[in-house]
């Protein structure tokens, strides 16, 4: 789930990070982020200040006004984000392209003839980027010549518009049933590259919160423990609280190498960082 360039919730619930469940409450923000983008967008063009072909920015700040519903402040801030600015100019549907190119430039993880699995990959730009990478040109161009050296396979339970060459499941990565889908999908290959920026719905009640978040990484873990090439890596995100040094301390029981990555794309404000595990560990 990413935070996309054309529209987000405000951050008008959040807690200050010395509140006992601030860092949740920020997660909390995220999460929320990502799913209102999908649907504002269908609301704004239910109430004709948006066309499929308009540019968002001035519509959404027409709607929002008028319905009252946001902190004006906030929604400046993100409508002159550079990293938002630079999504819609290079074609990518969230900022969050981003945070995965940072850390991808740096670890060097995708590269052409790879099978990527994308987990909470809605509105997408992760798996733009990844096909970008794997068409070996530009986002735009890359989607304009089509055809890829790889394989991406996308999930996420929130709808996601299509992205060419990728393969989308919508579903909730929680449920057997969807994880046979994919499994499916993956067939008798193992995966070079598990991404994940799934987020749980949050309470607001840190312990049980921080059990969501790390029963998602679990799964992803798990999923990578059963599907990853022995030279294979998973990312995922997580957030800095209660529960992160144990999602730490899973990773470095199943790999080799484990980093923690705050790409410059992620706010300063907020707790959310990703974790990278590279080079499984064989089974005792």
């Amino acid at each position: 789930m990413e935070d996309s360039t054309k529209m987000a919730a405000p951050a008008f619930f959040v807690r200050s990070p010395s509140d006992s469940g601030g860092l949740i409450q920020q997660a909390r923000v995220r999460t929320t982020e990502s799913r209102m983008a999908a649907s504002l967008a269908v609301a704004a063009r239910i109430n004709r200040v948006l066309s499929p072909k308009a540019r968002p920015d001035a519509a959404i700040v027409q709607f929002l006004m008028a319905k009252n519903k946001f902190n004006t402040a906030w929604l400046h801030d993100h409508i002159n984000d550079p990293y938002v600015k630079m999504a819609q100019r290079e074609g990518y549907r969230a900022r969050a392209a981003y945070k995965l190119k940072e850390i991808d430039e740096q670890d060097k993880l995708i590269r052409p003839g790879q099978v990527i699995v994308d987990l909470g990959s809605s509105p997408g730009s992760w798996s733009q980027y990844a096909r970008n990478k794997l068409a070996g040109g530009s986002q735009r161009n890359a989607e304009r010549e089509g055809g890829i050296d790889g394989t991406i396979i996308a999930l996420d339970i929130l709808p996601m518009e299509p992205v060419a060459d990728v393969h989308f499941i919508q579903g909730d990565f929680r449920e057997d049933s969807v994880l046979v889908q994919l499994e499916e999908l993956v067939g008798a290959r193992q995966v070079d590259l598990v991404i994940s920026d799934m987020a749980p719905n949050l309470s607001g009640v840190a312990i049980a919160d921080a059990a969501r978040i790390e029963h998602l990484c679990d799964l992803a873990l798990e999923f990578a423990q059963n599907h990853l090439k022995p030279d294979g890596a998973l990312l995922v995100k997580c957030f800095h609280g209660s529960g992160y040094s144990q999602i730490v301390e899973k990773f470095k029981r199943q790999f080799k190498v484990v980093a923690a990555r705050k790409p410059k794309a992620s706010r300063d404000k907020s707790s959310e960082t990703f974790i990278l595990g590279k080079h499984l560990k064989r089974p005792a």
